[in-house]
């Protein structure tokens, strides 16, 4: 400066990116954030190259701070960075306020692309925030985002996802009705996402739309018909869907036997359970920790706990470590059945083996020693529950 030679865009570039590479995330912005007050005229040149490298290192706070102080003095961003640090603040800034920036920039003409949409619409469905996620819905659509069949797919999942397949119906017929063909991805889509809210009926239209598109069913489709049918307590019929994949020549995976599993397990009806367990080691296909976890707390919920042990040894044979589902399975069944050292022992060996009890799993260890008056040892697991 003091040669009257002043910084360009790419002199700027190259000391944030230098600075975010030689300190922590956290003090590269304090120390830019301090040189940019004292030389204004580069905040314009730095803007961009800072909004990236925060949303790069996950900074929402930072980013958001950043972008109102921009927003004070009137600049904005481009288009692919104001898209960039949008999907960092929906990942990780308050919700709320994420919109407010997002609006602001919005009348000031900025135009977020399609994945900020429907990002910040899953975001917002998934607390339940159903009429601002709409209104984003409707902003995408006016903008002409929703115009190809994979855009379409995307938006669908989400509404499934969301499990407001009523919208995923009606974004469906408006795509059909502008002549965008749907692909087996749509149909799948919205198979499943009926399917995984018990509303087999509708999921059977849209089994029938896809066969009558030319469509051969696969396995994403079986499978999920399968789980709609076990949800509603169809299980012969989740059985005759598990045959008729064999005649479109589509082979079940360790999914489509672990629905079955599991739902024969729920019902009690544990020896066919076990012989389909049977039947999938014979397909080449190894049960795994799921289909052992419902087999285990069938047997423990009979109070068939020695059965039970022996389905975990051969998991461990196997080579399956027991997971928070399977320990907390076995010490609910040694508390149930006053068996407290086994249930300290299981205890125990979950903390060893690196998986550590969830509260209620605590609590029931607790709340059972303190009944058998075994107060020395419920101390000890609250000193060691502390300690984490």
């Amino acid at each position: 400066k003091k040669r009257n030679v002043f910084p360009n865009e790419a002199t700027v570039r190259s000391l944030i990116h230098g600075v975010f590479r030689c300190v922590a995330p956290r003090k590269a912005f304090e120390l830019l954030i301090m040189f940019l007050e004292k030389e204004p005229m580069m905040q314009r040149l730095a803007c961009d190259t800072l909004l990236f490298c925060l949303s790069n290192h996950d900074m929402a706070t930072e980013a958001a701070l950043f972008m109102n102080k921009l927003l004070g003095r009137g600049y904005m961003p481009d288009n692919s960075t104001f898209n960039l640090t949008m999907t960092c603040l929906i990942k990780g800034f308050n919700l709320d306020e994420t919109c407010q920036i997002l609006d602001s920039y919005i009348e000031r003409g900025l135009k977020p692309g399609f994945n900020t949409y429907l990002a910040l619409m899953q975001a917002l469905y998934s607390v339940g925030k159903c009429a601002e996620g709409d209104r984003y819905f409707d902003q995408m659509t006016k903008g002409g985002l929703l115009s190809t069949v994979i855009s379409y797919n995307m938006v669908i999942d989400c509404f499934c996802k969301a499990s407001m397949t009523g919208k995923a119906r009606e974004t469906f017929n408006e795509m059909c009705f502008r002549g965008i063909a749907p692909t087996l991805v749509t149909f799948n889509t919205l198979i499943g996402g009926h399917c995984k809210i018990g509303q087999v009926h509708d999921a059977r239209k849209f089994l029938v739309l896809l066969l009558e598109s030319g469509f051969d069913p696969d396995i994403f489709t079986f499978s999920s018909l399968i789980d709609g049918l076990c949800r509603a307590h169809m299980i012969d019929d989740a059985f005759d869907c598990f045959t008729e994949m064999y005649r479109w020549n589509v082979t079940p995976n360790d999914v489509t036997y672990n629905i079955l599993i599991h739902s024969l397990c729920v019902v009690g009806d544990i020896a066919r359970a076990m012989k389909l367990v049977r039947k999938m080691q014979a397909a080449g296909i190894s049960a795994d920790v799921f289909s052992f976890n419902a087999l285990i707390q069938s047997f423990c919920r009979m109070k068939k706990i020695e059965k039970a042990k022996k389905l975990l040894v051969t998991m461990l044979t196997l080579g399956l470590d027991p997971d928070k589902y399977t320990y907390g399975t076995f010490i609910k069944a040694f508390c149930e059945s006053e068996r407290f050292d086994e249930a300290i022992g299981m205890f125990h060996l979950m903390e060893a083996k690196g998986c550590f009890p969830n509260p209620y799993t605590c609590n029931l260890v607790l709340e059972s020693l303190v009944w058998k008056g075994r107060l020395e040892d419920a101390r000890n697991i609250v000193k060691r529950c502390n300690q984490r």
